[in-house]
């Protein structure tokens, strides 16, 4: 798998290897995507093949009480009041994406709609996840992140030793037994969980008399977690928390000044 799939990068061709099984070895080796065990007619009848895995979106949300995300940082036990960004499949976006078919990601990466990219894990810079993304939400984490350049290569891996057991499956159905049974021990690879978390500090505060100072890059994450155009963002006038100061929508305080002055 890995000699194809350099061979066909070499050759100018991005690979996209299909699997079937959430355990399948070369799930987040190579840019893959996962798909029902179809029988055949129902492929050659034309049944769209929906992708369970392999492809994911990219979300930006503040870390704030009201959102409905808990913190990369404290695992849920606070707010950070931070910017964080993850990669989800699409069942698990806020709000939820449609799901996205094989047959048309292959004419998106065709068309360098989507394009596979590879996005280390949290607190490890070697494992990671191997992934489809919109390019748009590609550029966005480049934006995010200050990275130019394309994401990291994967790491090289040695070819893995194949062997046989001389062992089937055990397929006898063993409901109402007493003890645990394992049919399968292959490891589960696909497992759906959000990946390659980053986490940007609070947006900085707007001195009594000098003016906001503001990043390239805290402006785009800004604008990403908020919603709105980059022209939007202002000042909170009561804490001067960057905010949507601008525009249709628009309000003079944030929501947690608000809430606070609504109180008084």
């Amino acid at each position: 798998m890995h000699r194809r799939s350099v061979n066909a990068v070499q050759h100018g061709i991005t690979p996209l290897w299909v699997a079937k099984d959430r355990t399948a070895s070369l799930i987040d080796r190579a840019p893959w995507a996962r798909v029902d065990d179809m029988p055949w007619k129902d492929i050659a009848g034309g049944k769209e093949m929906v992708i369970r895995g392999g492809y994911r979106y990219l979300q930006v949300w503040k870390c704030v009480p009201s959102s409905n995300r808990h913190c990369l940082l404290s695992g849920g036990a606070g707010h950070c009041r931070g910017v964080h960004s993850d990669w989800f499949v699409p069942a698990l976006c806020e709000p939820e994406k449609k799901a996205v078919h094989l047959e048309d990601l292959v004419l998106e990466s065709a068309s360098e709609e989507s394009v596979p990219v590879y996005v280390p894990n949290r607190g490890s810079g070697r494992a990671g996840r191997h992934m489809w993304v919109p390019a748009t939400d590609c550029k966005r984490w480049r934006e995010l992140i200050g990275e130019k350049e394309s994401l990291p290569d994967a790491p090289v891996e040695e070819d893995d030793e194949i062997t046989f057991a001389e062992q089937e499956i055990d397929r006898t159905c063993r409901a109402g037994e007493e003890g645990w049974f394992v049919s399968d021990a292959r490891p589960i690879r696909d497992l759906g969980q959000p990946t390659g978390g980053f986490t940007l500090p609070r947006m900085p505060v707007q001195p009594s008399r000098n003016p906001m100072l503001i990043t390239a890059i805290e402006r785009a994450a800004a604008s990403a977690a908020l919603g709105c155009p980059p022209w939007e963002l202002g000042p909170c006038t009561e804490c001067g928390q960057l905010m949507r100061r601008y525009g249709r929508g628009a309000a003079m305080f944030c929501g947690v000044c608000r809430t606070v002055l609504n109180g008084r």
